[in-house]
């Protein structure tokens, strides 16, 4: 059994001898295992201990063998007693998830606090291959295939090369004492169904089921790194970003075997799931405005990209005055701050965020709002009206900038479509008063 330990940790990198560990320990059989292993390694470890306070008197019993344990190893010991009933109460979390939660918090506390490089958990073979199962039974994608990796980040899981038989043939070999959990017996939680009823049955079938499985294990992670590398691929060809958007070029997905694989996988990291991914794919042949919303994104469905910008807090959309006396206001839709300064004439730009209007021809408060539609103007250089819609159509905005577009309104009259356009009606004259208004963009506030 050491032999295999040492040889699974030098293959999967895991730690060397001068690493500071923590170690998970319940008082079960495999955390019982895992600390003698790690002894016998010569490793440099503590042990970590929750009491879960869920068992009365049993759960306290765990502690002290555990505190007992360490006593005997000579290494240092952690002890942490949870309200585990109230932490669920507070949350609406299942048991075994507020106790996950709370026990992976304390484990990262301790390691920050104390130094330890590595936390070190007892799951085995037969844990991945619970934890497969139960990803297929609730649904999942590849990443749900491959189980639990030896090493996430500071956690290591060392033990995943022996099945639960070799953990207690090498406990009873070396007459290793340890503490029975007796809630493991209970078919209550869907992971012990399947442990006491469902892969019994599935053995009967195949009685070397663990082998079996951790080598198709071992080729779906394969599998896996191929179609990873492929996403980051198409991630770095096909994404760009243009201010605060991510803009995703969508045509590359007719050439695709399996474009709502891909498309799902790309959209993931922005909380869009796969139903979601079905219904965007659905609408890439249809007329551009489409839009969906994840948890923290909004997807806009342009004529060529898909835009995807990250949700905000609701802003007021509340049409905003300004009076004479004013110089600057922010405004919370787009995040974005106008500037005002009376002059004389005007200068000649091309800066469409610069705008000088007449200043006679103004009516204050002036008021500045986003755009709606039936809002029209008349663009500078043109005799007729346009409704604002058409304009930026025409100058083919992409819809989620559309969304952010201000008008600055002179009485009921649009003087500017900001950052745009001004109206004939309120161009600035030679030799007479102005008012210069400035648009500064992207401001956090």
């Amino acid at each position: 059994m050491l032999d295999k330990f040492h040889k699974y940790n030098t293959e999967n990198g895991l730690f060397r001898l001068e690493d500071k560990l923590l170690v998970a320990v319940s008082g079960g059989i495999d955390s019982v295992v895992l600390c003698y292993l790690l002894k016998e390694y010569d490793a440099n470890f503590a042990i970590a201990h929750c009491n879960f306070s869920l068992r009365g008197k049993e759960s306290d019993e765990d502690e002290l063998f555990v505190e007992e344990l360490a006593e005997s190893m000579e290494v240092s010991i952690h002890l942490k007693k949870f309200d585990t009933e109230k932490f669920v109460q507070n949350t609406g979390m299942s048991i075994q998830m507020a106790a996950r939660e709370l026990r992976y918090k304390w484990f990262s506390e301790l390691a920050e606090q104390k130094e330890y490089r590595y936390i070190l958990t007892a799951h085995h073979q037969n844990d991945v291959i619970e934890t497969v199962l139960l990803n297929l039974i609730r649904g999942t994608g590849i990443a749900g295939l491959h189980g639990i990796r030896p090493k996430s980040g500071n956690l290591l899981r060392p033990l995943l090369y022996a099945s639960k038989e070799d953990i207690l043939l090498y406990a009873k070999e070396k007459k290793l004492l340890w503490r029975e959990d007796n809630s493991n017996q209970s078919s209550k939680y869907h992971r012990n169904l399947l442990r006491l009823e469902v892969i019994p049955l599935l053995k009967k079938i195949n009685p070397n089921l663990e082998n079996t499985l951790s080598h198709s294990i071992e080729k779906i992670s394969a599998a896996e790194h191929i179609f990873n590398n492929y996403i980051e691929g198409c991630k770095i060809d096909f994404f760009s970003k243009k201010d605060n958007h991510l803009l995703l070029a969508y045509d590359f997905l007719q050439d695709e075997a399996e474009p709502l694989i891909i498309l799902y996988e790309l959209l993931k990291p922005y909380k869009f799931n796969y139903t979601q991914a079905f219904e965007i794919l659905k609408n890439l042949d249809h007329e551009a405005g489409k839009k969906f919303i994840s948890e923290t994104h909004l997807l806009v469905k342009d004529r060529t990209h898909l835009i995807i910008t990250e949700k905000g807090d609701e802003m007021d959309t509340a049409a905003i005055c300004i009076k004479k006396c004013e110089h600057e206001v922010f405004l919370p839709w787009n995040k974005t701050i106008l500037s005002f300064e009376t002059t004389i004439g005007y200068k000649k730009t091309e800066d469409p965020l610069v705008a000088y209007l007449n200043y006679a021809k103004l009516t204050y408060p002036l008021r500045v709002r986003p755009w709606q539609n039936g809002d029209s103007f008349q663009p500078f250089g043109m005799k007729g009206k346009k409704k604002v819609s058409d304009f930026l159509n025409d100058l083919k905005v992409p819809l989620n900038l559309k969304d952010q577009v201000s008008v600055l309104l002179s009485g009921d009259d649009i003087a500017w479509v900001v950052g745009y356009r001004i109206d004939e009606r309120f161009k600035a004259l030679e030799d007479k008063r102005s008012l210069k208004v400035l648009l500064t963009k992207n401001i956090s506030k």
